[in-house]
């Protein structure tokens, strides 16, 4: 287990989230931790997040996706994290593409590239490359595509989403992936980020969209591995 304080080293930092509440589900201890240490913290958001409650007959998908942006925007506020404005790249929900062979991706990995370097992150932070949803895939190769490309790349971190929930064995970190895992106590910044998950209230019981009863929320289950006092994340050994 990593200390709380270990997040003063990581320097300008920015989170890739696929989904608004994937940046405070997954590391949002962390972000609180590095606003506590008065580090910069930016933040992308990729998809538009419009379809998990696609039936919606109240909230059209531009509703959505603006109910969304606002819950992202308030969770980046309660951790503390909303000095600089994030970049929207409002990419398809649940059809973000994955290769430069699919409209937009050459196009959002420049629209990344750029604002990493324009923030000077010394870290990024970005789903785990399998986490078992496709946007998050499609989020990792996305940063994976930019940092190639640029000369000095930050550190790269990596997340933990929904592998909790519905990872396979071939989804879970392998020798040939060449990454070591670890545990960070993000004690210090447990009720932020508690705060944060709650600010998305679309997405827990009762909603915001409930003229959809199909639609997505998080489980009691689900949230129930964010309220822990720590994070796990995956980093790349040194070659």
């Amino acid at each position: 287990m990593r200390p709380g304080s270990w997040a003063a080293g990581l320097g300008a930092t920015v989170v890739v989230a696929p989904h608004p509440d994937d940046e405070a589900l997954g590391c949002g201890g962390l972000l609180a931790l590095l606003h506590q240490a008065g580090l910069p913290v930016a933040a992308v958001l990729v998809s538009d997040g419009s379809m998990s409650h696609p039936a919606s007959g109240l909230f059209s998908a531009p509703a959505r996706r603006a109910v969304r942006e606002a819950e992202f925007r308030h969770a980046l506020t309660l951790l503390g994290c909303d000095a600089a404005e994030p970049l929207l790249l409002g990419l398809p929900d649940s059809r973000v593409p994955r290769s430069d062979e699919e409209p937009g991706f050459a196009e959002a990995v420049a629209k990344l590239q750029d604002y990493l370097q324009r923030h000077a992150a010394a870290t990024v932070l970005v789903p785990w490359r399998r986490d078992p949803h496709s946007d998050h895939r499609a989020t990792s190769r996305l940063v994976q595509a930019a940092l190639a490309a640029m000369p000095h790349a930050p550190r790269r971190l990596e997340y933990v989403v929904w592998a909790w929930e519905r990872a396979a064995p071939e989804d879970l970190p392998a020798p040939a992936d060449g990454v070591q895992g670890f545990r960070v106590d993000i004690s210090a910044g447990l009720r932020p980020k508690q705060r944060a998950i709650a600010a998305h209230r679309s997405q827990v019981a009762p909603g915001v969209f409930t003229d959809d009863p199909a639609g997505f929320l998080l489980s009691e289950e689900m949230l129930a591995h964010f309220a822990g006092p720590y994070e796990v994340f995956f980093e790349a050994l040194a070659p």
